[in-house]
């Protein structure tokens, strides 16, 4: 398995965004859900777009059936809202345009794989490596902790680590720590 980073410069996470919303308003809001909720990949292409008509989304995660809530980040808001203007509430907000190749039906999520593949492919465009669908969740922690005053019991509750050093080296602290310290040795 790949180990996948998060997105550490703030001007990568800006420009991929703007890289995403001049291609496609679907994917640029995907990305954008990715970095400001922490939510898996699986669990985001779950959505609906009746739980994003408001404030916050309640949503129960898949892997270990926690219940998640989190805010709309009003950045993206306005996009949003015009993005599910006219879609019934129980819509996927990633709905995939495509009919599935193996169960024939329409109006299903997009698959893992489509959101790897338009990940990865706007990763090349900004020199990234080691990027994948873990890249979001990741990319929220390692901004929520530096932005946070380094608050590592709400990402560790976040995440549902029991081990701050899992939570660390999780969104990448330990390897930067180790490159910091390394660089400063005589």
């Amino acid at each position: 398995m790949k180990y996948v980073q998060p997105i550490r410069d703030d001007r990568i996470v800006e420009g991929m965004k703007h890289y995403f919303r001049n291609r496609s308003m679907r994917n640029y809001l995907f990305f954008c859900l990715g970095i400001y909720s922490g939510l898996r990949v699986s669990d985001l292409l779950t959505i609906i777009v009746g739980e994003v008509r408001s404030s916050h989304v309640n949503k129960m995660e898949k892997k270990n059936k926690n219940n998640k809530r989190f805010i709309i980040h009003p950045s993206i808001r306005d996009e949003l809202d015009s993005f599910i203007e006219g879609k019934s509430d129980d819509e996927y907000l990633f709905a995939s345009r495509q009919r599935k190749t193996i169960s024939q039906l329409k109006n299903q999520p997009i698959d893992r794989s489509t959101a790897y593949r338009f990940l990865t492919e706007a990763a090349r465009q900004f020199g990234l490596e080691e990027i994948g669908n873990h890249t979001l969740r990741k990319t929220w922690g390692y901004r929520l902790y530096r932005q946070d005053e380094r608050n590592l019991a709400l990402l560790m509750d976040a995440f549902g680590h029991s081990d701050m050093r899992v939570t660390l080296r999780y969104i990448g602290l330990t390897q930067d720590l180790l490159d910091r310290a390394t660089l400063r040795m005589h």
